[in-house]
């Protein structure tokens, strides 16, 4: 078993609690390692080796060209130990090998596309008077506290850590307490790849203790922040102490919109996998299903039948579509909701138990549950549920769908299923979300800015716009 100590400052540091969790497979209950529980001492650690790395290292003297290359031989890694960390993902969180292939290959693709834009970002000459010019340079902050959510370990740490570096930043990442394995491996490959000791810190631990330390230590500059709306709320308050900058990437209740016009053959599957990929368990699930009334029986009819035929399995099988959910708790959490909306009266077509098959009982496995008949004011339509349930309802106009997707505190992630292309741009604009698709279920792409309004989030992930977050834009005024 894999006995994994903190990493701080390019090597292993045991945790000054003395305290190590194990760390389980939820679809088999088996302990895979034990991790070092970081406390508030531990984490003024390894923020006090990131502060000494971005002031006294080399890392923001390197020049664009070197962090470039620092950042593609750490792809170049993560591509030549893809099998491995998807090995690791899969366990640790649950879900099939093959999303976790594909959440690997998005993290080297996202060190590879930070590396290529290092050199994109600069700044601006400005004549602002007869006598002078004013330039504006980008600079890095410093010490930047990034907090990664349990669903997708990998690529969200890799969101965050790759423009951090690409600006000549240092971090300290604080993984979910559930699933810090990829972390930290990440942490060995950087080391690996040439990146400086004290760039990359990792340190694994419960929020309100490892967590709260970071958002509060007075050498961090910049917190970025993905979980949940009420987490969330509690970092900004504890950020506003010192003036930290913050982005947070916070829950989300999104609308899947279907008008009688749409390829009903592209839109089953799409409403399909935009709720039930990694069990559900994703921010962007499109979890309110809105269907126009003269499809709706039809549509529901097909949907019931390819919830019915999602094959649950062993996470390593490459045949499995769904895999198990984080935890036996948070599968009972999920239940609640179910009994919730079922106590309400929505209609449950299909799903939401315990799987018969003796091997599934082992885990944190729940079959995908359909609900039908939802009123938009119901506790299981206006609550993010984070997990593999679906709420449709019927609308009648275009101005009704518009008006009940918009009906809710979120606004992260949405989709538009129609043959009209006047409609859809009509309808993404009108819809109060930061990412919106149209006859597709794709709305994260790395190239482009990814993020929520309302109480989902507050600034931006992904794409150039990232960058702005982990820089200062300074103006120097030059007399001419």
């Amino acid at each position: 078993m894999e006995h994994k100590k903190l990493f701080i400052a390019g090597k292993d540091v045991p945790p000054k609690s003395e305290i190590f969790s194990d760390i389980l497979n939820p679809a088999t209950g088996e302990t895979l390692a034990q991790v070092a529980e970081g406390n508030a001492d531990d984490v003024d650690e390894a923020v006090k080796a990131a502060h000494a790395a971005f002031y006294d290292g080399p890392w923001r003297a390197l020049n664009s060209g070197d962090r470039t290359r620092a950042l593609l031989r750490l792809a170049g890694l993560i591509r030549d130990n893809a099998e491995d960390l998807a090995r690791l993902e899969c366990q640790n969180v649950g879900k099939p090998i093959r999303e976790a292939r594909d959440e690997v290959a998005l993290a080297a693709n996202c060190f590879e596309y930070y590396a290529g834009a290092i050199n994109k970002i600069g700044g601006d000459t400005i004549p602002v008077a007869a006598a002078g010019v004013s330039l504006t340079f980008r600079e890095p902050i410093g010490v930047c506290g990034l907090i990664v959510p349990w669903n997708f370990p990998i690529v969200i740490t890799s969101w965050k850590v790759a423009p951090a570096l690409a600006m000549a930043n240092t971090v300290v990442v604080k993984p979910a307490e559930q699933t810090p394995l990829t972390a930290w491996r990440l942490a060995e490959l950087a080391v690996e790849a040439g990146i400086p000791p004290g760039v990359l810190n990792v340190v694994p631990g419960r929020g309100e203790e490892a967590g709260e330390a970071l958002v509060r230590h007075p050498l961090v500059r910049k917190i970025s922040f993905t979980g949940s709306t009420a987490v969330g709320r509690r970092v900004m308050k504890l950020a506003a102490d010192d003036i930290k900058r913050v982005t947070l990437e916070l829950g989300g209740k999104s609308a899947n919109i279907v008008f009688a016009d749409a390829d009903l053959d592209e839109a089953v599957p799409g409403a399909v996998w935009s709720v039930l990929g990694n069990a559900g368990q994703d921010c962007c699930a499109r979890s309110r299903l809105l269907i126009e009334k003269s499809v709706y029986s039809d549509f529901l009819y097909r949907l019931a039948d390819q919830f019915r035929a999602v094959r649950l399995g062993d996470p390593l099988d490459d045949n499995t579509e769904m895999g198990s959910l984080i935890s036996t708790g948070h599968r009972s959490r999920v239940q609640g909701y179910i009994d919730a909306g079922k106590k309400a009266g929505a209609a449950l077509v299909c799903g939401g138990r315990i799987p018969a098959d003796n091997q599934l009982k082992r885990g944190a496995y729940l079959t995908p549950a359909l609900f039908a008949d939802v009123d938009p004011q119901m506790k299981i339509m206006q609550e993010e549920i984070f997990g593999p349930v679906l709420c449709a309802m019927p609308f009648d106009s275009e101005e009704e769908a518009i008006r009940i997707a918009n009906a809710s505190t979120y606004g992260l992630s949405g989709a538009i299923w129609t043959r009209d292309i006047g409609r859809a741009l009509r309808v993404a604009r009108a819809v109060e979300t930061g990412v919106i698709s149209i006859n597709t279920g794709h709305s994260v792409h790395l190239e482009a800015p990814f993020g929520g309004v309302k109480q989902s989030g507050v600034g931006r992930e992904l794409g150039l716009a990232v960058l702005e977050n982990y820089c200062e834009l300074k103006s120097v005024f030059v007399k001419v």
